[in-house]
């Protein structure tokens, strides 16, 4: 039985939800105008650029100089999650990772960094290496 009017009932238990804070309209708000910008910026933004800010920032100290991810921080590319989640969840973080503000990281330099992790190309398949085939 579910009833959504500020419970939701599973069974015999009881979950109580949440107002919305404050943090969580700013994320949604957040991803709502990244939505808007990654739709017109993502055509201007250059890998080139994107590389530099992503060694200037610091984000290869924790996600690796090709966003392969390491002890600190998470896997990036290749394949990289949509730029408004990207976006959200790095002006809005509350983890270990800090939050960048676009006083510190802007828009575009965020863009241009998303355009770096989308140039990543995906490893080659183990079977498609001669080499490694040839240690059978």
């Amino acid at each position: 039985m579910f009833t959504f009017n500020r419970s939701i009932q599973f069974g015999a238990s009881l979950v109580h939800t949440t107002k919305p804070t404050f943090r969580s309209n700013l994320a949604w708000l957040s991803l709502c105008i990244s939505l808007l910008f990654s739709a017109q910026s993502g055509f201007a933004a250059s890998a080139e650029k994107g590389r530099e800010n992503f060694m200037k920032n610091g984000c290869w100290q924790c996600h690796g100089t090709w966003g392969q991810g390491g002890a600190a921080g998470l896997r990036l590319a290749p394949n990289p999650k949509p730029l408004a989640y990207i976006s959200a969840f790095i002006r809005n973080s509350n983890g270990p990772m800090p939050p960048y503000t676009t006083k510190v990281l802007s828009e575009e330099d965020l863009g241009d960094i998303y355009a770096y992790l989308q140039s990543i190309p995906a490893s080659p398949d183990p079977k498609n290496i001669p080499l490694l085939n040839d240690l059978k």
